[in-house]
């Protein structure tokens, strides 16, 4: 993948943390900024219901879907079994979790827009186990084209 900034390549498992762009422009990036380049990655509307208000369905593009297969790794393991030992919000799983949501959320986003749509209606998600430590998530919905009602 082509960082958006500098307009070097970087390994594309990073573009759900940093969308588009390369972790060493990310870093030097302040927090606003950070947080317009996400925000400006979904350019769709999506929905989990099958209809979004003031607009009607005027072309269904099928579905669609984006999945990744992540594993923990040994320190992370290490880490979230000392914080079951507390108590609480395992902190390690749960940014391995969102990070995971989030890349497989992408992935459905762009694969919509290659199909052309500029909406994706009935978003889930799901989960399996692999193997013991290994899990695939899939962001799945139905890929629309939406109009304004009048």
């Amino acid at each position: 993948m082509r960082c958006s900034k500098c307009g070097r390549d970087f390994p594309s498992q990073y573009y759900f943390k940093t969308p588009g762009i390369c972790l060493d422009c990310w870093s030097q990036m302040g927090p606003a900024e950070q947080e317009a380049a996400r925000e400006s990655l979904v350019r769709l509307k999506t929905s989990t219901t099958f209809s979004i208000d003031g607009y009607r369905i005027v072309k269904n593009l099928g579905v669609v879907r984006g999945i990744t297969v992540r594993s923990r790794s040994v320190f992370g393991t290490i880490a979230g079994g000392l914080q079951t030992i507390v108590g609480g919000n395992i902190t390690v799983f749960t940014q391995l979790c969102e990070e995971t949501r989030g890349e497989a959320f992408d992935m459905m986003i762009r694969h919509a827009e290659e199909a052309g749509a500029n909406a994706v209606v009935g978003v889930r998600y799901d989960a399996t186990e692999v193997l013991d430590g290994v899990t695939e998530v899939l962001c799945y919905g139905t890929a629309v084209h939406i109009e304004p009602t009048p």
